[in-house]
């Protein structure tokens, strides 16, 4: 199977410098824009979408790079990874969220036997990582900002995780995660890789999909409800549900398959899924009905996650990573965007490049 067709995404000298272009690990579609993230920088990326003279999509450029610590307080330095996600738009706000995880360092080719087991034995937590941020978008620039005054209200830029407060802390006493907190990504460890967020009567919603644990078979999703600090609006909060916990938690039989991304779709949640550890494939894309708006904590059996598309994938490098829903153009039909991590050879293009595929995008039955 291939996609309808592929297209670039250009980055600035900057930004391929320090390999972002090659190390996308988020997307999300926003109009005539692309918000991209890499997993080696605290930066979010917008790009902005190029046609041709016929009005066709041809690419995506004019890269603006934006450092999350020029806008709110991060736990560690702004030089260190936040190893950005997931990334969700809705309303004013953009969102983006670390991986939550523990590292556990690499063996390399010319470690010698004594050195290699050192190294598999030394585990990293790096703090950058442990943050759930909210950005106000200013629909004068289309650029996150500190502060913006929208309407007569004054939105702020805000997060979760640099005072002590990070989700995995939330995360401590749970039955069935708290057993991986101590436990790297790679091993199955607690990974976020997936944000969607959508508004309601109630607030603010937003799931969280874990590529890692997988628990016999089962994928998680937490879902929060984060709201401003009342005596901080740099602040971001968790309210608590009816049961006094600040989560709720989904369990989804993605049959054996972990989260890699999220993509609301309607009421519908669109699961790009992948093995939990650093294998190879498979990769699906299934559909949850109703997911982004269930109201009660889930457990949704295989049957009602139907497999919307199955993604080629290479051995060893083009990961699917994120996806985002490409908006239909008239006389068309919505599509499927999908970037991918340790990119083939192929997709670098001459021009320096990026390809993304685009694949057709089965309606909601």
């Amino acid at each position: 199977m291939h996609p309808l067709r592929q297209v670039p995404l250009h980055f600035a000298e900057e930004s391929k410098a320090g390999l972002t272009h090659v190390n996308l690990s988020a997307v999300r579609t926003d109009g005539p824009h692309l918000w991209v993230a890499g997993d080696e920088t605290a930066t979010v990326e917008r790009l902005t979408e190029q046609r041709d003279a016929a009005g066709r999509l041809t690419g995506y450029g004019e890269q603006v790079s934006v450092a999350l610590a020029d806008l709110v307080e991060l736990p560690a330095a702004a030089s260190e990874e936040a190893d950005v996600e997931g990334l969700a738009r809705t309303g004013p706000w953009l969102w983006a969220i670390g991986s939550h995880s523990l590292k556990r360092k690499k063996v390399r080719d010319s470690d010698p036997d004594d050195k290699a087991r050192k190294r598999l034995g030394k585990v990293v937590r790096e703090a950058n990582r442990f943050v759930l941020v909210r950005l106000p978008v200013d629909p004068a620039t289309g650029l996150p900002a500190r502060e913006v005054d929208l309407d007569g209200r004054r939105l702020t830029a805000a997060v979760l995780g640099a005072h002590d407060d990070d989700l995995a802390a939330e995360l401590a006493d749970d039955d069935l995660l708290a057993p991986f907190l101590a436990i790297p990504s790679k091993d199955n460890g607690l990974d976020v890789e997936g944000v969607a967020v959508r508004e309601d009567e109630e607030g603010t919603r937003v799931l969280v999909g874990l590529r890692g644990p997988v628990l016999r078979g089962w994928a998680v999703l937490l879902e929060l409800r984060p709201d401003t600090h009342r005596k901080d609006d740099g602040r971001l909060v968790l309210r608590e549900f009816e049961d006094g916990r600040r989560y709720r938690l989904h369990l989804l039989d993605l049959r054996g398959l972990g989260v890699r991304d999220l993509a609301p779709h309607g009421d519908d949640l669109l699961v790009l899924t992948g093995p939990s550890m650093g294998l190879s494939g498979p990769v699906r894309v299934h559909r949850w009905p109703g997911g982004l708006s269930t109201a009660a904590p889930a457990v949704v059996r295989a049957r009602e996650l139907p497999v919307v598309l199955e993604l080629p994938h290479g051995q060893g490098e083009d990961h699917p990573e994120g996806i985002g829903v490409v908006p239909a153009e008239p006389g068309g039909a919505e599509e499927l965007l999908v970037v991918l991590d340790s990119p083939a050879a192929a997709r670098h293009t001459a021009g320096g490049g990026m390809l993304a595929d685009v694949w057709p995008l089965p309606p909601a039955p």
